[in-house]
């Protein structure tokens, strides 16, 4: 667990080991605001329990008041009846996945507390504070979104940003870093077209830390920008596809 941010109302904190060496390693995101908390990408069920436990250790379960799962994945949102059946927070997530998403168990009764999340974004009230959900289509999935918390002024990225194998919480050189995004980006992300509008679409948000689902934080302006700019010039998915179907360059 790590406090990446806190002043005298608000905190973020994330977890980045709860999952098992067997597993894909996944982080889970807490924004608090006052007595509220929204929970970001909360996992399946080997890490349901272990999280469950460490946000009970900081607040009270029942102030859990939002879930949001940035795409569809199970080391996202498998263990989504467990939350919802122990609070009474309501999920979001894209339209496109709300009847899919039962498949992974979630009660008939609780069917109606899963909120679609309109294609162009929208925003959540935690308390006072206004959370932005930031489209971000084919990034992977063909249903997805970020969130930006204009507090922390942290941008959560999900899946883009991802590293793996980098051991760090909080990447220290973004030029070094690129090799642990590199292959994961290529053979992830749908491809540049997307990437450009993404990047257009953020990079003049004030961001202080982007926050992936898997992997390290990256931190600090400079390392901000250079991450965009690299997103920006990535060759990826379809741009990668020869005429047999081949992956290159990966």
């Amino acid at each position: 667990m790590l406090t990446i941010f806190e002043n005298s109302e608000h905190k973020n904190i994330f977890f980045n080991d709860l999952t098992s060496e067997t597993m894909v390693q996944a982080n889970q995101h807490l924004i608090i605001h006052k007595d509220e908390v929204l929970v970001l990408d909360p996992g399946g069920h080997k890490v349901y329990p272990k999280l469950l436990s460490e946000i009970g250790k900081i607040i009270p379960i029942s102030k859990i008041k939002y879930l949001f799962f940035s795409h569809q994945d199970p080391d996202i949102v498998a263990a989504a009846n467990g939350w919802l059946m122990v609070t009474d927070a309501k999920a979001y997530i894209t339209g496109l996945w709300t009847r899919f998403i039962p498949h992974f168990g979630i009660d008939d009764y609780l069917i109606d507390r899963l909120i679609p999340i309109k294609d162009e974004g929208d925003t959540l009230m935690l308390g006072d504070l206004k959370i932005n959900f930031i489209p971000a289509h084919f990034l992977h999935s063909p249903g997805n979104f970020h969130v930006y918390d204009p507090v922390s002024k942290i941008l959560y990225t999900g899946d883009l940003g991802a590293s793996i194998g980098c051991k760090d919480f909080v990447v220290e050189d973004i030029d070094d870093h690129i090799k642990y995004m590199e292959a994961f980006h290529k053979r992830y992300i749908a491809s540049n077209k997307v990437l450009r509008i993404w990047v257009d679409m953020v990079k003049n948000l004030d961001v202080d830390i982007i926050a992936p689902q898997h992997g390290s934080i990256i931190k600090g302006k400079d390392n901000i920008r250079k991450f965009l700019d690299w997103l920006y010039n990535l060759q990826c998915g379809v741009d990668l596809i020869s005429d047999n179907m081949k992956i290159l360059s990966i």
